[in-house]
């Protein structure tokens, strides 16, 4: 196997996994070489044809990683980096001992079988946060026995990092916050960074916080992403009337909580006796904010996107904008399967940090080695304040 430890020209990625292309779009920011995408997806195989990308579409479980490595010229050890984030719900369970999260039964399998073949220098995976805590098997409290050896099963992740820890990779992962790192949107999620050779790779620093006397280091907000966009928003779903009725009485930065309250039950319907929060029910957007997760449709009842002054949900330019997409990006399919497409991307601007930081580490660059300095206490709590901004954990 060839060691490019120490080549800087090796930047090529292979993309799993691809979607719409966000993460990608972010590592090739950063400076790396995204030379395959690949999606089971027809509108998203679609989008990233549409925007010039090599492209291997179909059921990644028929995929060949010699064949894959063939189509791009590359041969096992060379791939600088693989990306992607695999769906960890199973599409079959293994036997009775398999809970139906288990990721033995799920493509989190393939995404490793990749890795475990083609052996790139470091690797990305990026999930749902809830991965760091699902249980392998569900048992509720009343079935639950602790004496039980098949309901001590342990969570996802602990069988995620056992499988890469098999295959000789160090690992460092947490839960990323997209608003620290300049996206005009709170959106976390679960990180995994590989490292073949043992590398020092961490978590990318935030970039980004709520509080700076420099407005460019400041949360950027939805007024930022989107407001130019308000007239020319392009394609756009539309709110059924009935809920739309109740959507212009919703002031910006509202939600149901704003309705009168003789309004509040007819509009929630059988939501207004359940409990939580309920804070996405007729949820008009605050532009002075940065926007709340982005979902795989803006007019769902319970996780409404409804622009701050205009009586319509935010539109695919603006999802987009939000996202971080190019202006110029193309995006295929229906309108349903643009905003899913859209809705399930990693923002543009996570990619590039993650990018940057794993450049970082390959180039030795990521950090100012000092013999000692003055402020020793003050520097240390700096940088335990940013880690706890981007928290990660270490496995060797």
């Amino acid at each position: 196997m060839p060691n490019l430890k120490y080549n800087s020209q090796n930047r090529d990625v292979i993309s799993l996994f691809s979607g719409a292309m966000g993460l990608d779009i972010g590592l090739a920011k950063a400076g790396l070489n995204i030379v395959i995408g690949q999606d089971f997806d027809a509108a998203c195989v679609a989008t990233m044809k549409a925007n010039g990308h090599k492209v291997l579409g179909g059921d990644i479980r028929n995929v060949d990683p010699k064949s894959l490595l063939e189509q791009v010229g590359l041969a096992p050890g060379e791939p600088f980096l693989i990306c992607g984030g695999p769906p960890c719900q199973p599409f079959s369970t293994a036997g009775k001992r398999l809970g139906i999260n288990d990721p033995r039964g799920s493509l989190f399998m393939d995404f490793i079988r990749m890795i475990d073949y083609i052996r790139p220098r470091f690797f990305i995976m990026e999930n749902v946060k809830g991965i760091m805590s699902a249980p392998l098997k569900h048992v509720s409290p009343v079935e639950r026995d602790n004496n039980d050896p098949e309901q001590k099963l342990g969570t996802v992740l602990d069988v995620i990092l056992s499988e890469f820890q098999k295959l000789g990779y160090k690992t460092v992962y947490g839960v990323l916050d997209a608003v620290n790192y300049g996206v005009p949107q709170f959106r976390e999620r679960f990180v995994l960074i590989g490292s073949r050779d043992n590398e020092n790779i961490f978590m990318p620093i935030p970039t980004h916080f709520q509080m700076h006397q420099d407005s460019s280091y400041r949360w950027k907000t939805l007024e930022n992403a989107i407001q130019d966009l308000e007239n020319e928003c392009g394609e756009c779903a539309a709110f059924s009337e009935d809920r739309l009725s109740f959507l212009k009485l919703i002031p910006e930065g509202g939600n149901w909580k704003d309705l009168p309250e003789y309004l509040k039950k007819a509009a929630m319907g059988g939501a207004f006796e359940s409990s939580g929060g309920k804070v996405g029910f007729y949820r008009r957007l605050s532009y002075s904010q940065p926007a709340p997760t982005l979902v795989t449709s803006p007019v769902q009842k319970a996780t409404m996107m409804c622009h701050p002054t205009q009586h319509r949900p935010l539109s695919i330019r603006e999802y987009a904008r939000i996202q971080q997409f190019p202006d110029d990006w193309i995006f295929m399919g229906t309108i349903a399967e643009k905003y899913r497409q859209i809705g399930n991307a990693v923002p543009v601007g996570l990619a590039e940090a993650l990018g940057k930081a794993v450049i970082a580490v390959a180039d030795q660059t990521a950090e100012v080695q000092t013999k000692r300095f003055r402020g020793t206490n003050i520097h240390q709590k700096l940088k335990t304040a940013l880690e706890i901004g981007g928290s990660c954990y270490a496995n060797k």
